[in-house]
């Protein structure tokens, strides 16, 4: 190792998605929407004033912050905004996890936890899920740092019920408790209600995945008027303009736009149960999932082969090597044509290799 290598800051990136480009693909693998945006999106994009980008953005984004307020029901100054939920969280980690005590989150969870922790040189433990991959509360009533994790959790798609949420967050006040609700529109229920009466818990959501806009960036958090200005001075210590104006307006169309949000959510949940169903006609086992994807194991079939597979046919689903997600694909719901497909490639798939077992 070279002398200035030995103060650079090192650490094992995380993994994101494969991102394919072939017109013939079904794209499972990255839990994005398989819709388009409201409407309202396409059209503020259209009417965009570009003479406009020559000038900063607004550093508050009050106009979007305003709109994220408005609908659920909170004050502007409970509510940060950021480049996706995945800046608002190491936002977050930054921000809150300082005690030098480790935080705590669930072993079989958003892989991106260990590297910001690891980036931040922030100490953790990872409780154990048990043998169905839920969360257990009681293994986070013990001294800690903080405690994040997601509801549904990531990558099982299990939700943790409302009254364990709070019980964790009334047992661990002198710490800040995250309840990262990126897939919580999809079926489960949010902790956004327990703002009113905790002051240690911050939710977080994004628009990437209900809301259609995965490549426009957007995440936010809402906490108490504390928190939150807490969350805006090491933003402001960091990057005062974080969200561009192309995101600030989409953002704003979409977050307004609650009929066109409740038709998609609605379609993407029926097709889910419809797809759970086939599944599990064909084999496969899987808790109840409330996100939009299913994490699921066939009863014969290793995972690595499906996996494998189902992309010599341009269909991606997710696959975790190793440990106790090893025999596992994750899998996003798509519409209801591409879930047929995969479903109609699976039953093709598993007869044909029936037919080749020996006698």
């Amino acid at each position: 190792m070279k002398n200035w290598e030995a103060n650079v800051r090192q650490v094992v990136p995380y993994t994101p998605g494969e991102q394919p480009n072939q017109e013939d693909m079904i794209k499972l693998n990255t839990n994005e929407n398989p819709y388009p945006p409201a409407p309202g999106v396409k059209e503020v994009l259209e009417r965009l004033d570009t003479g406009t980008l020559r000038l900063y953005p607004d550093p508050t984004a009050g106009e979007l912050v305003s709109a994220i307020a408005e609908n659920y029901g909170l004050e502007k100054d409970q509510v940060f905004v950021g480049v996706g939920s995945d800046d608002v969280l190491a936002m977050s980690f930054l921000t809150f996890f300082n005690s030098g005590r480790p935080i705590l989150f669930p072993d079989i969870t958003y892989s991106f936890y260990d590297v910001w922790a690891e980036l931040f040189r922030i100490p953790y433990e990872r409780p154990a899920l048990d043998e169905q991959f839920h969360i257990r509360k009681e293994d986070y009533f013990r001294e800690n740092g903080g405690i994040i994790f997601p509801n549904p959790n990531a990558p099982t798609g299990v939700e943790l019920p409302l009254e364990d949420i709070e019980e964790i967050v009334a047992r661990n006040q002198d710490v800040i408790v995250i309840v990262d609700e990126a897939y919580v529109d999809f079926g489960a229920r949010s902790a956004l209600p327990l703002l009113k009466k905790y002051e240690n818990l911050l939710v977080v959501q994004t628009f990437s995945k209900s809301r259609s806009l995965a490549g426009m960036r957007i995440g936010f958090a809402c906490g108490n008027a504390r928190l939150i200005r807490y969350l805006n001075d090491v933003k402001y210590s960091f990057n005062s303009y974080t969200m561009d104006r192309t995101a600030l307006a989409a953002g704003t169309a979409a977050v307004k736009d609650q009929e066109y949000f409740r038709e998609t959510c609605r379609k993407i949940i029926e097709t889910r149960e419809w797809t759970k169903k086939e599944l599990r006609s064909l084999g496969f086992s899987f808790q109840d999932s409330k996100a939009n994807f299913i994490f699921a194991s066939h009863n014969v079939c290793p995972a690595e082969e499906l996996f494998q597979a189902l992309r010599k046919r341009h269909i991606y689903v997710r696959y975790f090597p190793g440990g106790r997600t090893e025999n596992f694909l994750r899998i996003t719901v798509g519409t209801r044509k591409e879930m047929e497909i995969f479903i109609d490639f699976l039953k093709k798939y598993f007869k044909d290799r029936e037919k080749k077992r020996p006698e």
